[in-house]
């Protein structure tokens, strides 16, 4: 599965991720359905309490208004605009989820009141030079994880 990220969301998550320091933090992601097994993010949310150093702790109450304005602004065409799952930093650890964060991905995609056919994690962090760099992990219910790929697009 690919993730293309478009240059604003880039620059969204690179400012957030330098004004939060070394607190983690994270969101949803939105997006669209663009091609086979191909989604772009649209919107994301940004949570910037509950994190610290080493933790990220989502709080689902913050979610529910951009959610449901996003599925407004797409007219509730579910079938190509959607929720596609959960971003967080990973300031001082590998790009790899936790065993925490394979556990609220799971829960998610298992929630039958949700109905998701998959979710994405895509962690992140600020390289070494500014930039940003993430990985992306499928979950599917009642199937191993797996990683996907990220296309950081560029601006024409």
């Amino acid at each position: 599965m690919q993730l293309l990220i478009p240059p604003e969301i880039s620059q969204q998550l690179v400012d957030a991720l330098r004004q939060a320091g070394q607190r983690e933090i994270g969101g949803i992601l939105m997006g669209a359905h663009i091609g086979p097994d191909a989604f772009r993010v649209k919107e994301i949310t940004i949570q910037r309490k509950g994190g610290t150093f080493a933790a990220f702790i989502r709080m689902v109450e913050e979610i529910l208004a951009p959610l449901l304005a996003f599925f407004d602004t797409t007219k509730h065409d579910y079938t190509r605009f959607n929720y596609l799952g959960e971003w967080h930093s990973h300031h001082s650890f590998a790009l790899v989820p936790s065993g925490r964060d394979h556990m609220t991905m799971y829960d998610i995609v298992i929630d039958q009141q949700l109905g998701a056919g998959f979710v994405v994690l895509l962690l992140v962090k600020l390289g070494d030079h500014g930039q940003l760099e993430g990985s992306v992990t499928v979950y599917q219910p009642n199937k191993t994880s797996f990683a996907g790929s990220i296309i950081q697009e560029s601006s024409v």
